[in-house]
């Protein structure tokens, strides 16, 4: 199957557009009252604003933990450092290199330390009860960005973007540019993670809403090596794709390479998530269709004002949403820094 020419675009429908920055409340899965039960939440856009500073110039001292820091989450750590100097704020970010454990050890120091807040980009969405109940524990202010986990109790805040919305911006304009037909394969982030199981699903949904079949779908871990490695297996099997729909831009790259060494890019359409400057860069040279703008700075923004809100006793929404923004070769100029 021929790709559609590369600049054959047409605009997304407006349905899945965020738009607004106005406050809801509204039922959300996954949110927890005090008794336990399923509780409605407080939701606003993201939209960028002065910079929150302490009350009565009091220094204010954040932790930071991220799994990881990979392209897009350096740029969230450098927005966060940013944002706290601007501030006047002290930060001191960690990576936990993915591993539940050491993250667990890197909020207990920062408790021990003394820190006045934290914010998290949690490792593992489904086991953050912990996190939760030290910072409780110790009475300090908790901020979870980038990563929504499973279960999110009323007075934890969460800044972050609805990742099932990047899913299907992303697979909307993969499924045009194919025609609306072919096999699909996903490359999925890590799967104990809530962005990639949103991302995955929002793939999927659009997938089945056009009859296109899924062949493929395993993890890459968010990493371009593996992404890499999960493609050559692909082509090596022989099984027919016309849409890689990865969970990152950092798959997406390495599932690029791989057919590009195979001499079969021109038989594929790639699509990621982030907007980062390699993904920029190869779709400038053409052999990246699609990527799905997620706003680090603005994360990193509001993760920080949000944190020094809840320092400084005031009232902040349940969930501060950060909207993704659909890249294709006509409007990545904006994106491009």
């Amino acid at each position: 199957m021929k790709r559609v020419p590369k600049f054959a675009v047409l605009t997304l429908s407006a349905m899945l557009a965020l738009s607004g920055c106005g406050m809801t409340s509204d039922p959300l899965p996954g949110t927890i009252g005090e008794d336990g039960q399923p509780a409605a939440v407080t939701t606003q856009d993201y939209a960028p604003a002065e910079v929150i500073k302490p009350k009565d110039g009091k220094k204010v001292k954040i932790g930071a933990s991220f799994p990881l820091l990979d392209q897009f989450l350096q740029n969230v750590a450098n927005s966060i450092k940013e944002r706290a100097e601007a501030a006047g704020a002290e930060v001191s970010i960690t990576s936990a290199e993915e591993k539940i454990e050491i993250q667990l050890n890197q909020i207990e120091n920062f408790i021990a330390s003394g820190v006045d807040a934290l914010i998290v980009l949690p490792q593992d969405t489904a086991t953050t009860a912990q996190i939760t109940q030290k910072a409780k524990a110790a009475n300090i202010p908790l901020v979870y960005v980038n990563r929504r986990p499973s279960e999110l109790p009323k007075g934890v805040p969460y800044v972050g973007s609805d990742s099932l919305v990047a899913g299907q911006l992303e697979m909307e304009q993969l499924a045009k540019l194919s025609n609306q037909q072919g096999n699909v394969a996903i490359l999925q982030g890590d799967p104990t993670q809530e962005a990639a199981q949103q991302r995955t699903q929002g793939c999927e949904e659009v997938a089945a809403k056009y009859n296109m079949k899924v062949v493929f779908n395993q993890t890459g871990l968010w990493a371009r090596d593996k992404g890499l490695a999960l493609a050559e297996n692909l082509i090596q099997s022989g099984q027919q794709v016309d849409v890689i729909c990865a969970n990152n831009d950092e798959m997406a790259l390495g599932a690029i390479n791989a057919f590009e060494n195979a001499g079969m890019l021109d038989k594929v359409v790639v699509g990621g998530v982030d907007a980062t400057g390699d993904a920029l860069n190869a779709m400038a040279a053409g052999k990246l269709e699609v990527t799905v703008f997620q706003d680090a700075k603005g994360q990193g923004q509001a993760g920080v004002d949000t944190a020094i809100k809840m320092v400084n006793g005031d009232e902040v929404p349940d969930i501060i949403n950060v909207p993704y923004q659909l890249v294709t070769p006509e409007n990545m100029s904006q994106f491009q820094q």
